[in-house]
């Protein structure tokens, strides 16, 4: 599913070119639920942005379900990411003038691969599958952080991908709630799909099928967990 091949990334910082990922060589097979942790500083989300096609490699491969990530132009990178990639931030970035079901649709609406008559009921199962289908017609703001990452779940679904990104998704959630968005993601693991997740949360990252350390830009560690 994800290939990474000698991948270098820089950026510009007090007048010199400061590099956060070095020489990264990564295979993460299809099915698989790895979480990468390490310090605040050393690429992690860097690596994401990289996986996601958000941000270019300096140098080397990014092969995502079988697209060449640095090959392609920032339109095609837009197209290929809606129908490959689900994304679940740290703060949820559901748009608060929306109800949940039409924040849902709101991939669909950009990808276009689903007709317009059949969006809404897409949207009301995906709800119902992360146990908010009685909220839908709620805003984000009347909905506790627990739901509205739930919310961000069932969007980042909407399109069917197979590859799960997210990026601290319960560091803004008490203990139980997190649990349950990591069983949340477990469950979606076991459907098939890939999972890569950014955490500071080590005992969740412990449960994860496979963890990952990184550290000053490189892979410092990458370990079997216990699912």
């Amino acid at each position: 599913m994800i290939q990474l091949r000698q991948v270098y990334k820089a950026y510009p910082q007090a007048g010199e070119m400061h590099t956060v990922l070095h020489g990264i060589d990564l295979q993460i097979a299809a099915g698989e639920f790895v979480a990468i942790v390490g310090p605040s500083g050393n690429g992690k989300s860097t690596l994401l942005n990289l996986l996601t096609g958000i941000d270019h490699p300096g140098s080397g491969a990014v092969v995502v379900n079988g697209a060449a990530l640095q090959t392609l132009s920032n339109a095609k990178l837009t197209a290929w990411r809606g129908a490959n990639v689900g994304i679940v931030f740290q703060f949820f970035q559901l748009l608060p003038t929306l109800n949940l079901w039409q924040n849902v649709v709101l991939p669909m609406d950009f990808l276009g691969k689903l007709a317009k008559r059949h969006r809404r009921e897409r949207a009301m199962q995906l709800l119902e599958r992360v146990g908010l289908a009685d909220m839908a017609e709620r805003l984000p703001s009347q909905l506790s952080g627990g739901q509205q990452q739930r919310a961000a779940i069932a969007r980042a679904l909407a399109n069917d991908p197979p590859l799960i990104v997210a990026d601290e998704p319960t560091g803004n959630l008490d203990a139980a709630t997190a649990d349950a968005v990591f069983e949340l993601f477990a469950h979606l693991r076991d459907q098939g799909k890939t999972l890569v997740m950014v955490t500071h949360n080590e005992a969740l990252a412990d449960a994860a099928g496979r963890k990952l350390e990184i550290r000053s830009g490189r892979i410092h560690a990458d370990s079997a967990g216990r699912l």
